[in-house]
């Protein structure tokens, strides 16, 4: 028997069932669909954040207070946040070569006062390097400067979300006081907007000011939270990064093997990290829309058991006629993989059109903005998994079908 007439035949079977035959593809179409909307948003949620590192100055780095949380296996003590200081960023700022930027940081939630206005927010102490490394500016007033600094002054910078929050008939906010945790607070500049990351965290909702007004007045501590620093060039980020490291060793009077107290994180150490966690993320929300794939395939071969013992004398006559085994397990074979494929292809559309409608919600009538993508791979991944899956729960039923002795199939009711 040709291989058109065993297509033939498993078309005119499934035809001949077509409720059972889309209830039997139901499995596999929502488990493909299931696995193309999770790879589409895991890749898509991956593209995202890459993207927002890459827009980052590609020469900064970050210093954190205490050890990798693998080295002290998650026996995080309060101390390791204690660990940067006054006199380590002093260091870095006066030893290191290969830096054009340093800027520590003590952050704080703060509660922002305007007469009957008020916001609660992020408050970031800083110093004027933090434009700089994060690549703001201002719009309105200036930042605050050195000595302003070294003093300890009460000024501030605000977001501009901040801005409308306390100030909602444009009113112009530089000179006026402000009550920051119920500290008067003189407002002497505005940062330029830069909108939502595309998870919709806003940006501009957040009030810088003198690391040492924050450090004295709003939290009453002598350590830093986090130490940002940037190199002269990206080439020279490496070596920047072993500076500030040998730097700090000193320092902390640190000797060979002893546990290091602080840790550097680079953009190219946060991607990879990213990365990895979100290829974990991606297989893993696939492995469990794999699940209903596992379900569709059980499904197909049940069905084809079912079919296998409906058409049983079928399979007897079509024998007695001269068919070979190989020919009436094609027949059943090729039915699973038919109904198999058929769902993929189905669940693919359904896929699609679900992730490129939630990419359409997400970008229009929402502030997240993900870059949901269906990719080429997904597709030929789904059809492949459709294939085997059709192959594998077809075969055991093709093969007990082919097995048949054809007088016992003959006498079969």
């Amino acid at each position: 028997m040709n291989i058109t007439n065993l297509f033939k035949i498993a078309f005119k079977a499934i035809g001949a069932n077509k409720m059972r035959s889309f209830l039997t593809m139901l499995g596999i179409i929502i488990g493909v669909s299931s696995v193309i909307i999770m790879l589409a948003l895991g890749t898509g949620s991956k593209a995202t954040i890459m993207q927002e590192i890459e827009d980052l100055d590609p020469g900064t780095f970050t210093i954190m207070p205490g050890p990798d949380y693998e080295e002290v296996e998650g026996n995080w003590l309060p101390e390791y946040s204690q660990t940067l200081t006054k006199a380590d960023y002093e260091s870095i700022l006066e030893k290191s070569k290969y830096l054009k930027a340093v800027c520590p940081m003590v952050y704080t939630s703060g509660q922002f006062i305007n007469g009957k206005n008020n916001h609660s927010g992020t408050l970031q102490g800083v110093n004027k390097e933090f434009l700089v490394i994060n690549g703001l500016s201002i719009t309105q007033g200036s930042m605050f400067t050195d000595a302003e600094v070294k003093g300890s002054a009460k000024v501030c910078i605000l977001g501009k979300t901040v801005v409308d929050k306390l100030f909602p008939n444009n009113a112009d906010p530089i000179g006026t006081v402000i009550r920051i945790n119920n500290i008067p607070i003189n407002v002497v500049g505005v940062l330029k907007s830069k909108g939502r990351t595309a998870f919709g965290q806003d940006q501009d909702d957040i009030v810088l000011m003198p690391y040492t007004t924050v450090m004295k007045r709003m939290v009453s501590q002598d350590y830093f939270d986090m130490i940002y620093a940037a190199a002269t060039t990206k080439e020279m980020t490496s070596l920047a990064a072993d500076d500030v490291t040998e730097i700090l060793r000193t320092n902390h009077k640190l000797k060979e093997g002893d546990l290091q107290d602080f840790r550097i994180m680079s953009l190219e150490e946060a991607t990879s990290r990213v990365d990895s966690v979100m290829n974990i993320l991606t297989l893993l929300l696939s492995c469990i829309a794999g699940i209903s794939l596992l379900v569709g395939g059980i499904g197909i071969m049940n069905i084809m058991y079912v079919s296998v013992t409906e058409r049983t004398r079928e399979i007897g006559l079509r024998m007695s006629v001269g068919a070979r085994t190989v020919d009436i397990m094609s027949q059943f074979l090729i039915e699973a993989i038919l109904i198999s494929v058929t769902g993929g292809l189905i669940g693919v559309l359904i896929g699609g059109g679900i992730s490129y409608l939630a990419r359409y919600i997400m970008l229009n009538f929402t502030e997240v903005h993900i870059l949901i993508a269906v990719e080429p791979w997904t597709v030929l991944l789904s059809f492949a998994i459709c294939t085997v899956t059709g192959i594998f729960f077809g075969w055991y039923p093709a093969k007990k079908a082919a097995n048949l002795d054809p007088i016992d199939a003959l006498r079969y009711e």
